[in-house]
């Protein structure tokens, strides 16, 4: 049997597109219908560009035909992105990065940095193109967390122009000051020195095309903070604290600054981490050793989305000792927890792009 065009479109007016809201035969998502005997073969756009969103949009397109037409015919679907309606804010600075994702935390010691690092690995996996930037100049983690603190960056030459060229490790373009100074040598900087090694990380790098650029940026809120919303237009930012009031309140500041009425950059939510323990021999347990359900309540209070919440597990800090990030340990309770943050940070994102205009640059008189 060789099903028409028309029943085809028919069949796939079912399917609907995930983040436009209305069935992909309604809004022209559907072209290329080709009906052999026993094959049909079509392309359908998408607004994800994720390599799970494509993937879940083949197999629904899959179900649909099975369902409407026959389960004899094989169906092969070309699931490819829209054009982005949205241009990258950036020109003259990272002119080819959609999204720029500032990772803050009110006091040090909460695990920003851990949550970055599974971030970016976690939107990664799911066949994003990701950087990382390693803010946080006094204490500089990521080469140790992606088992690269022996590399150092070379350059590239673009336009006749040379560019530090970021170092790869797990899909992830990563730069960090850590691989420009000793592991045992102290970062002795005043403000201005280290606001102009963060500039330099952005204006003498060559980042190319990101879907996605992550800032680990240093614990408080200070000078590296506005020379970054002063530097590039931050398209939102993730706080990450610990149920333990004293965090939260500093976390509550965090979010604060990034909503100054001159700063004003979008705060997609509250990462709680530590936020339970589960001993191995009682895996249905969970002991809430720092509070429970303070980040929860914070985000609520704040009127800011719960992003997620991590549990307190000792494997998390081996693996980033050993520079393998936790979300990588397949299905382990923390690398699920991890794997639902980074589906939550890539929603939130999405939905800050449908609902608010591209963020400007700050400029602040002082």
């Amino acid at each position: 049997m060789i099903p028409s065009k028309e029943k085809v479109l028919e069949a796939l007016s079912s399917v609907q597109e995930p983040d436009l809201k209305k069935n992909i035969v309604e809004l022209n998502l559907v072209e290329n219908i080709v009906c052999e005997e026993g094959l049909l073969t079509f392309s359908v756009k998408v607004h994800n560009p994720a390599m799970h969103s494509r993937k879940k949009m083949e197999e629904a397109c899959e179900f649909a035909i099975h369902r409407f037409i026959s389960k004899d015919i094989s169906v092969v679907v070309d699931v490819v992105p829209l054009p982005q309606d949205r241009e990258p804010d950036q020109r003259k600075i990272l002119p080819g990065v959609k999204n720029i994702i500032a990772v803050s935390s009110g006091k040090g010691g909460v695990g920003k940095s851990t949550i970055t690092s599974n971030i970016a690995v976690g939107l990664a996996e799911l066949g994003y193109s990701v950087g990382l930037v390693d803010a946080d100049i006094y204490g500089p983690s990521m080469p140790l967390m992606f088992d690269v603190a022996n590399e150092k960056p070379s350059t590239v030459d673009i336009d006749g122009k040379n560019f530090i060229k970021p170092i790869e490790s797990f899909g992830v373009k990563l730069l960090s000051i850590g691989f420009f100074a000793d592991a045992n040598q102290a970062i002795v900087w005043r403000g201005p020195m280290a606001s102009k090694a963060l500039r330099q990380m952005f204006m003498d790098t060559y980042w190319g095309n990101l879907d996605y650029l992550l800032i680990d940026l240093p614990p408080g809120t200070g000078d590296i903070h506005l020379s970054l919303v002063q530097t590039v237009p931050v398209t939102g930012a993730v706080v990450v604290s610990t149920p333990q009031g004293i965090a939260l309140a500093d976390a509550k500041k965090g979010v604060g600054m990034f909503q100054l009425e001159n700063i004003n950059v979008p705060v997609l939510g509250i990462v709680e981490n530590m936020a339970y323990f589960t001993p191995a021999e009682l895996p249905n347990n969970k002991y809430y050793i720092f509070g429970k359900e303070g980040g929860a309540q914070l985000a609520e209070q704040l009127g800011v989305k719960l992003l997620g919440q991590i549990p307190l597990v000792q494997s998390i800090c081996e693996a980033g000792e050993a520079g393998r990030p936790a979300i990588l340990q397949e299905t382990t309770p923390q690398a699920v927890a991890f794997k639902e943050l980074v589906l939550e940070v890539d929603k939130a994102t999405e939905n800050r792009n449908r609902t608010l205009g591209p963020t400007k640059l700050v400029k602040l008189n002082n």
